[in-house]
């Protein structure tokens, strides 16, 4: 089974910035739909930056528009999620998921319309000062 491994994340002041990384070993990321997405304490996961290699179009959740960028290096087989301007209500865990990619990039992101066949491990991130 394939499962895809997140590497970043950590503890960074209300205004920094950190990269995620997402890899699939076993996994080829080109024509994948990925998506990025977090859960915080006692809230359900959000979707918040969705890619789709069908239509060739990336959307962001409003709470990270302007602040956070997807990225792909196929050279490398990995995605990022940089994240600039953190906010302590960026606190959360976030994952990276892969699967089919389809038309429709902002369904990616709602777990209630697309289901992801790959899941990462999860990585921490805390913004606090």
């Amino acid at each position: 089974q394939v499962q895809l491994v997140q590497s970043g994340g950590g503890l960074v002041q209300p205004g920094g910035s950190l990269t995620l990384s997402c890899t699939a070993p076993g996994l080829i990321l080109d024509y994948s739909g990925i998506g990025w997405f977090r859960q915080a304490p006692g809230k359900e996961r959000e979707g918040i930056t969705c890619d789709s290699t069908t239509d060739g179009s990336t959307y962001y959740a409003d709470p990270v528009k302007g602040r956070f960028t997807f990225s792909r290096d196929n050279a490398k087989n990995t995605v990022y999620l940089q994240m600039n301007s953190l906010k302590p209500e960026d606190t959360a865990i976030y994952y990276c998921a892969a699967g089919p990619s389809i038309n429709t990039v902002q369904a990616m992101c709602d777990n209630r319309r697309y289901e992801y066949h790959y899941w990462g491990q999860g990585t921490q991130v805390t913004v606090s000062s």
